[in-house]
């Protein structure tokens, strides 16, 4: 118990010094899950707009494409994209190995299923009602699109957090395709995983604090959301 005390004291040492290389991961990690949340809104929502709303031949199998996907290991995600990123791989020449750019596809891969399926989930949670109406007020198909767009702005927020959620927290990826170079590509889990393999114990619990801060702070702001839309 001594000793768990003693790296929590050393941790919260670390810090409030700002320990450059601490803070470095923390640096490392907001950026790449920022970077990798974005790029899956801007690929996902759309088509998960339209896995929702829209009525076309294979919908039914395009819906469990993506749920499936939910659960596709993160393992195999890094593995795909390091062979694609790799020397020998078709986009070997990019440089993207060991980079954060080769990061940030990873985990845009990873967050992406979790845009399309909740936004489209969230469409279809949407009353019944809601295009009949538009329509017999005279809305034109595009205002009944952007409507309907609008009424789950709460529920692609509510995709966006849970999507951050599990990227900020994501090791696989990050040390396959990452690296896990020091002052480069070193993230908040990668670093803890290697600290607390070499007995650095109080590097680990600093950024395993910081790790739980965000995640209590997404969970908090999914809460506050959910309920704000519920209203």
């Amino acid at each position: 118990m001594d000793y768990i005390l003693d790296g929590l004291r050393q941790a919260l040492v670390l810090l409030v010094s700002g320990d450059p290389q601490t803070f470095s991961a923390i640096q490392v990690t907001a950026i790449t899950s920022l970077l990798a949340i974005a790029a899956s809104l801007g690929l996902g929502v759309v088509p998960g707009f339209l896995l929702g709303y829209a009525h076309f031949p294979g919908k039914r199998a395009a819906r469990t494409f993506v749920d499936s996907m939910l659960s596709f290991p993160t393992v195999v995600i890094g593995l795909l994209v390091y062979a694609f990123i790799s020397r020998r791989g078709p986009l070997g020449d990019m440089g993207l190995l060991y980079s954060v750019p080769g990061m940030v596809i990873g985990l845009t891969i990873l967050g992406l299923p979790i845009i399309v399926a909740l936004t489209a989930s969230a469409v279809e949670n949407l009353d019944a009602r809601l295009r009949p109406t538009l329509l017999t007020l005279g809305a034109s198909p595009w205002q009944v699109v952007a409507t309907t767009l609008w009424e789950t702005r709460f529920g692609i927020m509510l995709a966006a957090m849970a999507a951050f959620g599990r990227v900020v927290s994501e090791v696989g990826i990050a040390m396959i395709v990452g690296g896990n170079i020091k002052w480069h590509t070193r993230t908040i889990t990668t670093a803890i995983a290697l600290e607390t393999s070499k007995g650095e114990f109080a590097m680990g619990i600093a950024l395993g604090l910081v790790l739980m801060v965000v995640a209590f702070a997404v969970n908090i702001a999914v809460s506050a959301f959910r309920r704000i839309s519920e209203k």
